[in-house]
């Protein structure tokens, strides 16, 4: 095939054979959970509220049920998280997905607006058995025999010689500068400590992540605890943990928060901080913190990026290699 016909818009980025590697890679994803009997469930693409993260701008869905009707504001689900959450107090057990998931603003090499989650929950298990069990399946997708774990205060120390959880703006600030990252002094000035951690993360230590076998990064500090526990140590740690190969983020695990209080807390400050940044309001979830409410069990759970995972496994340097029809050619 020449070049000028593989580059019409009306045929797909990914060749037909890597189509068929995918989905074999997705069956080996599904028998990987049917041996560990942790079944598949599907739940809503598109529901009335969304993520609250600041960082995760939501597609709106206009629904009309009838012609005459102005319509009700819905979103395409940047995640399935809360609705599997609502599965599991109700008494799923162990479940997993695989579905699409809709961000706004993303596109390039590593994203696109539409993209393919493999999300799943694990009642009894804390982060780190999640983390064994995030292993096995790599072993099984990816070909790797182990990982590298480090806890996010250990990576840091290691990478830069900077304690993420007592440390100042000014040490990173120099730290950023030691490394060759300088910022205006008007974006200096408006930079919190966890924006100098997450600059100095994706700038200086994650493209040097996961070469010779998968790492995995465990226990944040507690202000990016995001939906997870904080373990009440001397400083606190958020019970998360994010998995890399490649210099590429794969995966982002919690164990799982539970306190109802303390998760309409959160949804508050991200309200509050997403206000603040100019963004959309967003309905807080309330079907989801009934369910807390109930009683979620103690559990962890898991996101990982199907389209990322099957690239790594391909050899591709883009996901659009693995991908049927990315924006640019729906």
């Amino acid at each position: 095939m020449s070049l000028e016909q593989k580059n019409k818009p009306w045929r797909p980025n990914a060749e037909i054979a890597e189509l068929k590697h995918r989905a074999d890679l997705l069956r080996k994803i599904r028998d990987f959970f049917s041996e560990r009997e942790v079944f598949e469930v599907e739940t809503p693409l598109m529901c009335r509220t969304a993520s609250l993260d600041p960082f995760i701008q939501p597609i709106p869905a206009l629904y009309s049920s009838l012609a005459a009707e102005a319509g009700r504001m819905f979103y395409l689900q940047s995640s399935p998280e809360f609705a599997m959450k609502r599965l599991l107090a109700a008494g799923s057990g162990p479940i997993y997905q695989i579905c699409k998931a809709f961000r706004n603003a993303e596109e390039g090499r590593l994203h696109n607006p539409e993209f393919t989650m493999l999300e799943w929950y694990r009642p009894g298990f804390d982060h780190h058995a999640l983390m064994d069990e995030m292993e096995a399946l790599l072993a099984v997708v990816l070909g790797s025999s182990k990982t590298d774990r480090f806890t996010y205060q250990a990576l840091f120390l290691e990478y830069l010689g900077v304690d993420p959880l007592q440390t100042s703006l000014q040490q990173l600030s120099l730290c950023a500068a030691e490394q060759g990252v300088h910022l205006e002094a008007q974006v200096q000035a408006e930079l919190s400590l966890d924006d100098w951690l997450d600059l100095l993360m994706t700038h200086c230590i994650e493209p040097k992540l996961g070469f010779d076998q998968p790492v995995m990064i465990y226990d944040y500090p507690a202000s990016k605890a995001a939906l997870a526990k904080i373990r009440p140590t001397e400083p606190p740690v958020a019970e998360r943990f994010e998995v890399y190969v490649n210099g590429i983020e794969l995966a982002n695990g919690f164990h799982e928060l539970m306190d109802p209080a303390i998760q309409l807390a959160r949804f508050n400050k991200d309200c509050e901080f997403r206000k603040q940044l100019g963004y959309p309001a967003i309905p807080i979830d309330d079907y989801f913190l009934a369910a807390l409410e109930f009683g979620l069990p103690a559990s962890a759970g898991v996101a990982l990026g199907i389209d990322r995972l099957v690239m790594l496994a391909l050899g591709k340097s883009e996901i659009q290699a693995v991908v049927s029809f990315t924006i640019d050619r729906v």
